[in-house]
């Protein structure tokens, strides 16, 4: 058995309702459709616990490149092999790459934007809104740098055409989730976006996927990013 509940390492079981949850670390009581076979509910909060540090490794990363930047994230104990982290991580590796790339940003003021509004996205969205939160957070990305707001005009655009973008890629490769390959996929589809409509060019290379064994759902040769397709 590999990484999936906190707790005990059982599988997740997602629910067709919501009920009533208790969270397993801080006892929280909330609605959700997610808990492990043997019960246990982790909260979004203590989910992410550690994320914070995101912005200070942004802050003195130098790469234009954000799948490098977002591996670093992802090597770090806050992070698991799937999570709504990754709902601020993709995000926060778009804004560090664009600026380092060019883009005229203050980071640090981006980056606690990025925090703020990806933490609202909750996990499991990718099943249960139709909207995986990795590409959600690229829409996030693009609205910062725009500046859009609802009753902008070219920014909401740009922000929601870069979501359907990153969607898109997403929805092709199809389930059940990975939370590594539908990061890969929205920042790959960012950084063109970004070239095209910004001008900014952000660095990309082939990507080899080195999470899998850790994924209990991987689906293997039908992911772009499987070392048999490289």
């Amino acid at each position: 058995m590999k990484e999936e509940c906190l707790i005990c390492k059982e599988p997740l079981v997602y629910l067709e309702t919501d009920e009533a949850m208790e969270c397993a670390i801080c006892h929280k009581k909330e609605s959700s459709k997610t808990r492990c076979a043997k019960g246990h509910y982790v909260c979004n909060e203590c989910h992410t616990a550690g994320m914070d540090v995101i912005i200070g490794l942004c802050l003195e990363e130098s790469s234009k490149n954000p799948i490098e930047i977002i591996e670093k994230m992802m090597g770090q104990p806050f992070c698991h092999m799937h999570g709504p982290e990754h709902h601020v991580m993709v995000g926060s590796a778009l804004l560090t790459a664009y600026r380092n790339a060019g883009g005229d940003i203050e980071l640090e003021k981006a980056l606690s934007e990025m925090m703020n509004r990806g933490k609202k996205v909750p996990g499991g969205t990718c099943g249960f809104w139709g909207a995986c939160g990795a590409g959600i957070s690229t829409g996030m990305f693009v609205s910062i740098i725009s500046k859009s707001t609802p009753l902008a005009e070219e920014p909401f655009g740009l922000s929601n055409l870069m979501t359907s973008k990153a969607l898109e890629q997403i929805g092709r490769i199809g389930g059940p989730r990975c939370c590594k390959r539908d990061s890969y996929l929205s920042i790959l589809a960012a950084a063109d976006f970004v070239k095209r409509h910004f001008g900014i060019e952000m660095q990309t290379a082939g990507i080899v996927c080195k999470h899998s064994k850790q994924n209990n759902q991987c689906i293997g040769k039908r992911c772009p990013f499987a070392k048999s397709n490289h």
